[in-house]
């Protein structure tokens, strides 16, 4: 076999990256004998990583094939058909009998469920996503307290545009596997021209655009998932705030003991004399003002740029979709929800006493349709045996969101 280096990042450990490569996970020990295969690995280690040296991937061409055909049963681009076959240059077509090489397959799985998916592990994945798939588009929309990106993504051209956003609660990260777990399915669905959710991707893709932010607090993420790192430049204030516990596993908010989801101007005074939470804290903290914490106002504000047509928020747990706000939402939401509970077999709460959440300031300031959905059922943070579950559930309503036509319920002022 021979091997490629591969650049350790946070959270990673032997089973994650040998089921992200494809390998065996004896076999990679094996090739990094530099190391003690008991020490956990460290963020920026350089491993080597085994790749099989298999024979060539080879294609007999069939009568009436064209290159556009061959590449689209097996997933590949033309252009990269015709580089490793240096016959099919200057747009030759290939000839009935003719063998020609096919490039190796995908891995089978890019995003992978992991316990320590945080925001190292996000970017790396993000990355991996834009490799596999150029026409995902990326931009940084904001920084965290501690300087983290916070990172968008979208999917899609098509001219009514959707919001997802997950992770806003610290605890819930396991929604950031869910959205990126979507957007690498949608995208292969996508590249295959195949379905989704038992749609069509491509239909999808044309007809709505979708706007991701996988990881709205990446600091709190990283509290809940590492604890407080030595060195930490809130280390004081956090373990005061935590009530010196050095678990984080209960946290919900940013590095700033903010609740990201009571900080947005749509009943924040009344949301905030409701908790009666005077301080930061682990959780309920609306901050000392709305907007005043850089993840709130990032997400704020990159929604007032794109003028989403439509917001899902998605948290954990529950089950459930919360649809309105105060009378403000309008009249296709309740339809809307019906829809997507019939997906995912979520049941629709026509919710009251609550206030300053995302979906809340959202309708309130836009009059457009807007969804919190939480996920799965237990207890905060759901354990990762969950997974598979709550994203089959979330596959379908995602997809069941992106198929709905504004028709004539809904139209773009």
């Amino acid at each position: 076999m021979r091997a490629e280096e591969y650049v350790a990042a946070r959270g990673d450990t032997y089973r994650s990256i040998a089921r992200a490569s494809g390998v065996g996970c004896r076999e990679l020990i094996m090739a990094n004998p530099q190391r003690l295969a008991s020490e956990p690995l460290r963020a920026g280690e350089l491993l080597y990583l085994p790749v099989p040296t298999a024979q060539k991937r080879m294609y007999v061409v069939q009568p009436g094939d064209t290159l556009a055909d061959i590449a689209e049963a097996f997933a590949c681009a033309a252009s990269r058909l015709r580089e490793l076959n240096p016959g099919l240059s200057g747009g030759a077509e290939p000839v009935a009998g003719a063998r020609i090489e096919l490039p190796p397959p995908s891995p089978a799985r890019i995003v992978i469920p992991s316990s320590g998916y945080g925001p190292a592990r996000l970017a790396a994945d993000v990355k991996r996503l834009t490799n596999a798939f150029p026409f995902l588009k990326t931009a940084t929309i904001g920084k965290s307290v501690m300087g983290k990106p916070i990172v968008a993504l979208r999917i899609g051209d098509g001219p009514f545009c959707w919001h997802l956003n997950a992770a806003v609660h610290a605890n819930e990260w396991i929604t950031s596997l869910i959205a990126m777990r979507f957007l690498e399915d949608y995208g292969r669905a996508c590249r295959r021209r195949a379905r989704i959710g038992g749609l069509e991707a491509a239909d999808l893709y044309r007809r709505t655009s979708l706007w991701v932010v996988p990881m709205v607090n990446p600091d709190g993420v990283e509290l809940v998932q590492e604890g407080l790192q030595p060195g930490h430049p809130l280390s004081a204030q956090l373990g005061r705030w935590n009530r010196g516990s050095p678990s984080f596993r209960n946290w919900k908010a940013n590095a700033r003991g903010v609740d990201l989801n009571d900080q947005f101007p749509a009943g924040w005074e009344e949301e905030r004399r409701r908790r009666g939470v005077p301080g930061p804290a682990p959780r309920d903290y609306g901050g000392d003002a709305p907007l005043c914490e850089p993840e709130a106002a990032a997400l704020a504000s990159f929604a007032e740029e794109q003028d989403f047509d439509a917001v899902i928020s998605l948290h954990t747990q529950g089950e459930e979709i919360y649809w309105n706000y105060g009378g403000l939402e309008p009249p296709e939401s309740k339809a809307w929800a019906s829809r997507l509970g019939l997906a995912s077999g979520y049941r629709p709460v026509e919710l009251s006493g609550s206030d300053a959440g995302f979906k809340d300031w959202f309708i309130a300031r836009f009059r457009k349709p807007g969804f919190t959905v939480e996920a799965g059922h237990g207890r905060n943070p759901l354990p990762l045996a969950a997974f598979e579950d709550m994203y089959d559930d979330c596959l379908r309503l995602l997809t069941e969101a992106l198929d709905l036509s504004p028709g004539g319920l809904y139209n773009r002022t």
